[in-house]
């Protein structure tokens, strides 16, 4: 079973969240929370999979809420926003979300990506991607430590790293590479450890801020 906490400062969301993941039979709703503080508090006590987390919640902001989750648990949050010029968007995933979805996606939609983020996968809807990879580009410079950091890689290892700022699968970069998915998993388990990433959508955005992938290119 897959364990979902549900933060919301909106009643009738969580409720609804609630109703659609709960009649998944591999998925599961240990706690409910209205404010960024409990949603913290939850996740230290039930220490689910995945935390649903609204960006914009009292007494502790979405932002927060995500840097003190993924700071003190191992659970993925996937962050959620009524609209996809959130100014949140950019700074919940530096906190360490490992996605980002829109509260109007389709019932499947949100389902799958609960799925997708429990299992380590990086999930941005198309239009979220747009906005970080702008605000990347507004940033101007690569950051120096992360360029430093990624010189530390193989050149397959930097090679993977590229594929997976792409948005590709393992599965895909083993087929573009002429590779086994295993070999594709051991890279990236060893980029991951050389960089200390939590999971793929860190991994994206060390790409772009070391300077590695050029938005746009």
């Amino acid at each position: 079973m897959l364990r979902v906490v549900l933060a919301d400062d909106q009643d009738l969301f969580r409720a609804g969240f609630a109703t659609i993941l709960g009649a998944e039979p591999d998925i599961e709703v240990v706690a409910e929370a209205p404010d960024g503080a409990e949603a913290v508090r939850a996740a230290v006590e039930h220490r689910p999979d995945v935390v649903l987390m609204d960006m914009r919640m009292p007494i502790l902001d979405g932002v927060a809420a995500t840097r003190q989750v993924c700071e003190r648990t191992t659970s993925r949050v996937l962050a959620l926003t009524m609209y996809d010029t959130d100014d949140y968007l950019y700074a919940v995933l530096r906190a360490g979300a490992s996605g980002f979805l829109l509260k109007d996606a389709p019932r499947a939609e949100l389902v799958n990506a609960v799925r997708v983020v429990a299992a380590g996968d990086a999930l941005l809807a198309p239009a979220v991607t747009a906005r970080v990879l702008g605000e990347l580009y507004r940033r101007g410079h690569p950051d120096p430590a992360l360029a430093a950091a990624i010189s530390t890689l193989t050149a397959r290892e930097t090679d993977v790293l590229r594929l997976i700022a792409a948005g590709l699968s393992n599965a895909e970069i083993a087929a573009r590479r002429r590779l086994s998915e295993h070999t594709v998993k051991t890279h990236v388990g060893n980029l991951f450890a050389k960089l200390a990433l939590r999971d793929r959508a860190q991994a994206v955005m060390v790409a772009y801020e070391s300077g590695l992938v050029v938005p746009g290119s």
